[in-house]
């Protein structure tokens, strides 16, 4: 069952070296679907030290990413993407081979490092080629403006704004002027958000706590207890770790995925019109 706001909240009060807002424990992540009667098993990651400056860009590796497709990958996980083409929450083809799970709070510093220093690089090296799909899961876990935020993102998006909604709220220095009302109002402003009444409605509805209760859900039945928390193809990573990990775990998955794909023969080879 998933944690209670009060336990979260407590439990995200200390902040790991690693380049993730972390509880004591490491990151556990319990590997199975949810129609499974019992656990496939379970992996537990410990993010290390980033190089100096802890930057999410920093060239040191401080996640262990083989450079076999398949080590630390655990195909159960890789159900928990949705790659719902609807889905306003995310970024890239519904049919990329590599799908990048991101769980994190708003509020979350190192959410923010990724957001800013790493994410649009990715988008520009994977998704605008059609390798990555970017699945954004709120997992708010610093009380209620984390939770206000996530489903103002969610409003956002329902307006086709969510990545602007999110640019905005990790600008630096936004999330230290906190998340009420009134701020998120004007962030949704900043984001392009067109209609504004719709926007407070929408973030104030039971679809939008609904929305967010259910990637909260996800999150904790994975066992995630940090942010940001990833998963790549099966893959998890904690922390914002420096580019080079992100980069070594996409590569890695893609060339898994290619591996895995029967060729196609026939008219139908070229692909055809999208």
């Amino acid at each position: 069952m998933p944690k209670s706001k009060a336990q979260a909240k407590s439990k995200a009060q200390t902040t790991s070296a690693s380049g993730s807002t972390s509880t004591s424990r490491p990151l556990v992540i319990v590997a199975g679907v949810a129609v499974a009667a019992a656990l496939l098993g379970l992996v537990s990651y410990t993010a290390t030290k980033p190089s100096a400056g802890g930057s999410a860009g920093s060239s040191s590796s401080a996640a262990e990413v083989s450079a076999d497709p398949s080590a630390g990958v655990y195909p159960e996980l890789e159900a928990y993407a949705r790659r719902d083409a609807s889905d306003k929450l995310a970024l890239g083809r519904a049919d990329a081979p590599v799908v990048l799970i991101e769980y994190a709070d708003f509020k979350c510093g190192y959410c923010g490092k990724f957001a800013r220093d790493t994410e649009p690089e990715l988008v520009k090296r994977y998704v605008d080629n059609g390798t990555l799909r970017i699945e954004w899961r709120n997992f708010p876990i610093f009380g209620e403006e984390s939770e206000a935020a996530a489903r103002a993102s969610w409003a956002a998006g329902q307006q086709g704004r969510f990545w602007e909604f999110h640019q905005a709220a990790y600008a630096e220095g936004a999330k230290e002027k906190g998340f009420g009302e009134d701020r998120l109002a004007a962030l949704a402003k900043e984001a392009g958000v067109a209609d504004l009444a719709r926007f407070t409605r929408d973030a104030d509805s039971e679809a939008a706590r609904a929305a967010v209760s259910r990637d909260q859900e996800q999150g904790y039945s994975l066992g995630a207890t940090s942010t940001p928390s990833f998963l790549i193809n099966g893959r998890p990573i904690a922390g914002a770790q420096p580019m080079e990990t992100f980069t070594q775990a996409i590569d890695a998955a893609a060339k898994a995925a290619k591996t895995a794909q029967p060729k196609k023969t026939g008219p139908s080879a070229s692909g055809g019109p999208r």
